[in-house]
C-alpha cells in the first residue's frame, strides 16, 4: 500500500482549480491508500500577516476538504502548525540544500513579480514543502502542474541528504493529473486566488454565475468555429465525461456556438456538480466543534510518524548524542 499525502494552502476561498489539481484525486486516493493530508498554514505565511485571516481561511479550507468528502477514518487530516516537527526538520534539509536549487525556483520569480513581498520565507517555500512530504515518508505526491517543480526539488533535497548521511528519506514521486495539468481561471491565467481569477467552489450562486460570465473570449463571429484552447472550453471539460467532452468539442468546431449561451451552461453545470457537497457544508458551517475535534486528532497522528523520521534524521546527523 502507497503512502499518498499532500496538502493545499488556505489563502483564501478554495476554487474549482484546487479540487480538480488536487483535492478530488486526494479524495479517490484515500479508498485504497494510506493517506495524508494537511492544511499548509505556514506556507500561508508568507503571503498572509493578518491573524483572523489566517485563522479563518485554515478552518474553513478543512471543512471544505471534509464537505468534499475527505473521511478522517480512512486518512490522517491535520493542520501542519499542529506538526511543528517539520519546522525542525526544514533547518537540518537546509543544511544539505544548495542556494542554487533554489533560486531557480521559477514559483518565487513568478510572485514576486507580481507584487508579493520577496521575504526570506518565499525564497525558502521549497525547503518547507521537502520537511512537509519526507517528515511523513510520503511514496505519492498529488500537486498541479505549477508544483511540479517543487517536488522535484523535494526529490532533489531528499537524495542529497541520503548522499550524505546514508538511505533515510523515501524519495518521493509526482502524481499530475494529466487532463488538468493547468487550471486556467477566468482570465485565462492560471487559476489562484491571488490573481483574483479564481472560480470559488462554495461560493454564493450569484457570485459563481458572475465569474463564469466574465471569463474571458475571444471575438470570433458566431459563424466561425471557435478556438477550444480558450479558458472557457478548457474549465467546461473538467465536468464533462468523455462523451459529453467529444460533444462540446463538435460545438466549438462547427459554426453556431455562442459563448454567452456556453457561459451560462457552465454556471449551471458547476453549481449542479457542487451542490450535494453544499449541505455538508451547511453542516460543518454549524457544527465546528467536529473539524476541529477531526483536526486535533489527525495531528496527533500525523506526529507519531514526524518523530520516527526527525529522530533517524538527527540521529544520522549526530544530534542525538545524549541518547
Amino acid at each position: 500500500m502507497k503512502r499518498v499525502l499532500s496538502g493545499i494552502q488556505p489563502s483564501g476561498q478554495l476554487h474549482i482549480g484546487n479540487y480538480f489539481g488536487m483535492m478530488s484525486r486526494m479524495i479517490q486516493y484515500q479508498e485504497q491508500n494510506e493517506l495524508y493530508c494537511f492544511i499548509v498554514d505556514y506556507h500561508a505565511l508568507t503571503t498572509i500577516n493578518d491573524r483572523k485571516r489566517l485563522e479563518s481561511n485554515t478552518l474553513n479550507a478543512a471543512m471544505d476538504f471534509l464537505a468534499l468528502g475527505l473521511d478522517p477514518k480512512k486518512s490522517i487530516f491535520w493542520i501542519q502548525s499542529d506538526v511543528p516537527q517539520v519546522t525542525e526538520l526544514t533547518w537540518l534539509l537546509s543544511t544539505v540544500t544548495g542556494m542554487g536549487l533554489l533560486e531557480r525556483a521559477t514559483s518565487y520569480k513568478d510572485k514576486t513579480a507580481r507584487g508579493i513581498s520577496p521575504n526570506v520565507g518565499l525564497f525558502s517555500y521549497p525547503i518547507l514543502m521537502a520537511a512537509d512530504i519526507l517528515c511523513f515518508g510520503g511514496d505519492i505526491v498529488p500537486v498541479g502542474k505549477d508544483q511540479k517543480q517543487h517536488l522535484e526539488m523535494t526529490r532533489d533535497i531528499a537524495q542529497r541528504f541520503n548522499l550524505i548521511y546514508g538511505d533515510l528519506f523515501v524519495v518521493p514521486k509526482a502524481d499530475i493529473n494529466k487532463s488538468a495539468q493547468l487550471i486556467p481561471g477566468i482570465d485565462g491565467q492560471k487559476m489562484s486566488k491571488s490573481y483574483g481569477n479564481d472560480i470559488p467552489i462554495f461560493a454564493d450562486k450569484k457570485i459563481i454565475r458572475k465569474k463564469v460570465m466574465s471569463i474571458t473570449t475571444d471575438s470570433t463571429p458566431i459563424d466561425e468555429p471557435k478556438d477550444k484552447r480558450t479558458p472557457i472550453y478548457q474549465i467546461y471539460s473538467l465536468f464533462l465525461d468523455k462523451k459529453e467532452q467529444k460533444e462540446l468539442e463538435s460545438r466549438f468546431d462547427n459554426p453556431g456556438l455562442r459563448y454567452g449561451d456556453l457561459k451560462k451552461e457552465l454556471a449551471d453545470k458547476i453549481i449542479e456538480f457542487f451542490q450535494p457537497y453544499r449541505e455538508k457544508r451547511k453542516y460543518l458551517e454549524n457544527h465546528k466543534d467536529y473539524a476541529l475535534t477531526t483536526l486535533k486528532e489527525g495531528a496527533q497522528k500525523a506526529s507519531l510518524q514526524a518523530d520516527k523520521y526527525l529522530n533517524k534524521a538527527r540521529t544520522a546527523m549526530g544530534l542525538n548524542y545524549a541518547k
